[in-house]
């Protein structure tokens, strides 16, 4: 079982890959992994890497919305990534910045709201700015929701959830007794893309294969996908071979599919 929720790319072709539109997961999660390695093999500065992977976030948000994705959730920044060198976080920062005022008004033409999740009150003013006027934008749109993991880490979430739940508990307002899987579902950050909380494939890209603290919670039944293309690389046709991956998935949830219940 974990050697298939492991593998990496399959062998078939991406231009022969027909999608079934039924299956087209609902929530898809990136790790988009690979921007300083891309520019590196090219000689460029890591901060290349970091514009042309916001390209890729351009095209690859517009083919989700199109092929009926409900909610694509985009690894942007990480609670662990501010240890990173000081210009190239000033630079992170300043990314959505450039990438709501040049992409808010085609979002808007394809019906997309943007959501953030992530502590983004501890981001920097333009930042959250720029953050805070996109979701405002975009708030009346009904199609795909674009959501970002800003400044967002998955313990530090599950810590603010029991945090938020034990407040409930002292306040009378709930009993330890009454504590469900629901009930720690809705006090994490993903409760904002309800009733899509959780993502049905989580892809990482650049060939790294571990989680990197993301989600940890929510992709308890995630199938995995990891493939060794590069972030700014990554494509139209590279996110439908992911998805076509996920579709040749036989997901149990931990039961028995038909044929192994009639052995």
């Amino acid at each position: 079982m974990f050697a298939n929720l492991f593998n990496k790319d399959n062998k078939s072709t991406k231009e022969d890959l027909t999608l079934d539109p039924n299956r087209i997961p609902t929530h898809i999660a990136i790790i988009m992994d690979g921007n300083g390695r891309w520019a590196k093999k090219r000689g460029l500065p890591r901060v290349a890497g970091h514009k042309q992977g916001m390209e890729t976030v351009k095209t690859i948000t517009k083919v989700a919305s199109d092929l009926g994705v409900k909610v694509l959730t985009l690894y942007a920044f990480s609670t662990e990534n501010w240890k990173r060198p000081n210009d190239e976080v000033g630079f992170l920062m300043d990314l959505p910045v450039k990438f709501f005022n040049t992409f808010v008004p085609e979002l808007i033409e394809n019906n997309v709201r943007v959501n953030v999740m992530g502590y983004a009150e501890r981001l920097p003013e333009k930042t959250k700015k720029a953050v805070d006027d996109a979701i405002e934008q975009t708030k009346n749109n009904t199609g795909m929701i674009l959501n970002f993991a800003l400044n967002y880490g998955s313990r530090a979430e599950l810590t603010t959830a029991v945090q938020a739940i034990a407040s409930e508990i002292e306040a009378g307002n709930l009993t330890s007794n009454e504590i469900t899987e629901d009930t720690i579902s809705q006090a994490l950050m993903t409760n904002s893309v309800k009733p899509y909380n959780d993502p049905e494939l989580l892809i990482r890209t650049s060939g790294e294969e571990r989680i990197s603290n993301f989600l940890l919670w929510q992709i308890a039944y995630s199938e995995l996908v990891f493939t060794d293309v590069l972030w700014p690389d990554f494509s139209a046709a590279d996110l439908k071979e992911n998805i076509s991956i996920f579709q040749q998935r036989d997901r149990r949830f931990g039961g028995l599919n038909k044929k192994e219940l009639s052995e």
